[in-house]
């Protein structure tokens, strides 16, 4: 914990110890760190004067901080109602079968999780999906399946 410790100092310092830069301070400490655990948002409230509540409010907001582990991969599968119109539902069922797993976990040799997530820009082109920050759309169940078997293989 020393080492994300020290990474989170570097991290608030380099934005003056300003809670206002609080979304770009948690989506570096994510990155550094791989999620938001319960010590570096108690640290992070101290340094930001700050409550923690405020902390994990923002946190939870938004689907790309993560406050847990998470698989290598996550899969983040669009949400809004132009993807639901286009067959969400059917992607997210050949998701859950082909890594069988439920929306929100994580399989368990660490390699996928499964979440959803906001409009991620592709409403033209839905359904649509991101593994990481690799954007996939105009998806059906099959493509879904060779894309993470792809991923699999990797």
């Amino acid at each position: 914990m020393q080492e994300a410790e020290t990474n989170i100092n570097k991290i608030v310092e380099k934005y003056n110890y300003s809670h206002i830069e609080l979304l770009s301070i948690l989506e570096e400490v994510v990155d550094a760190n791989g999620y938001l655990t319960e010590e570096m948002v108690k640290d992070l409230a101290k340094q930001l004067s700050i409550s923690a509540n405020e902390i994990y409010a923002v946190a939870t907001f938004y689907s790309f901080i993560n406050i847990k582990p998470t698989g290598k991969y996550v899969i983040r599968v669009c949400k809004t109602i132009s993807c639901q119109l286009a067959g969400k539902n059917e992607i997210i069922k050949a998701i859950e079968d082909e890594l069988n797993i439920k929306m929100g976990a994580t399989t368990k040799d660490k390699l996928f999780t499964l979440k959803t997530t906001d409009c991620i820009g592709m409403c033209d082109k839905g359904p649509s999906m991101l593994i990481d920050d690799e954007v996939y759309h105009s998806l059906n169940p099959e493509k879904v399946v060779s894309t993470i078997r792809e991923y699999k293989r990797i």
